[in-house]
């Protein structure tokens, strides 16, 4: 009992007295966490087309809220950062992100091979990231090279590839609005996870900046790309909602 009193106390005092990566995880968790909520609660806001699109918004919130936790805790308690559980997290949450691309462009035509494609690469792009974390200097840039061509075929997809093209061919306002948000998701705010790889030493960008600052990018870019994929998800099955309704009663 005493240990983990102790273990408390020391967490606090990081958090009270600004560590600022100790906070991020805090809100991070939070943050996540209350995203979870909405989405879930919001379900019943919209048809039921675009029920599962919200689930998986929720789902990749709510499994993101409860990695926060436990990586809040470990950073708390041995001042490190957690990469186990961060990428066990995100070989969750990102293949449900491209799930997302699927679930939007599916009432235009989206076919499951579309689906395949994408999370193959982003399981690709995250196993062997975590190689290349966890395997030494001598080869993170080689599992760097082949990590970033799952993320380049994930950018394809959606610039020029399936996804684009079905975009394009929807003839929904919406729609195009939310890839074009989503776009900005993927080129702008992933890119800050190859950029804390690289920052590794040994690797491309080896001290440009401090390694412990890394989970401080980590943990905004998380919260602002997950909720902020979700928000976008949202928007368009709320105004998709809207135009059938009206067409309906109309």
């Amino acid at each position: 009992m005493s240990t983990i009193l102790t273990a408390d106390l020391v967490g606090l005092d990081k958090i009270i007295n600004s560590d600022p990566i100790a906070i991020t995880f805090f809100i991070g968790y939070m943050a996540m966490f209350a995203s979870a909520v909405f989405f879930f609660v919001e379900r019943s806001s919209v048809d039921g087309k675009w029920k599962t699109s919200l689930l998986v918004s929720g789902l990749i919130t709510g499994i993101a809220a409860v990695h926060y936790y436990y990586m809040r805790d470990f950073y708390l308690e041995t001042g490190t950062s957690p990469t186990a559980f961060r990428y066990v997290d995100w070989t969750l949450t990102v293949p449900l992100m491209c799930v997302e691309f699927y679930l939007l462009t599916k009432p235009f035509g989206a076919k499951g091979s579309t689906l395949f494609k994408l999370i193959i690469a982003s399981l690709v792009m995250l196993v062997t990231g975590y190689i290349g974390e966890t395997s030494g200097i001598d080869s993170n840039v080689f599992w760097g090279v082949v990590s970033t061509i799952g993320y380049l075929y994930i950018v394809y997809e959606v610039f020029a590839g399936d996804v684009a093209k079905l975009t394009k061919t929807s003839n929904s306002p919406e729609l195009g609005r939310a890839m074009f948000l989503l776009k900005i998701f993927i080129t702008l705010g992933w890119s800050i996870y190859p950029i804390g790889y690289m920052v590794l030493p040994g690797n491309l960008l080896s001290g440009v900046f401090e390694v412990s600052s890394i989970d401080l990018f980590y943990n905004l870019a998380d919260a602002i790309n997950k909720i902020g994929f979700g928000l976008v998800i949202y928007s368009v099955a709320i105004a998709e909602t809207a135009k059938s309704r009206k067409a309906v009663a109309a």
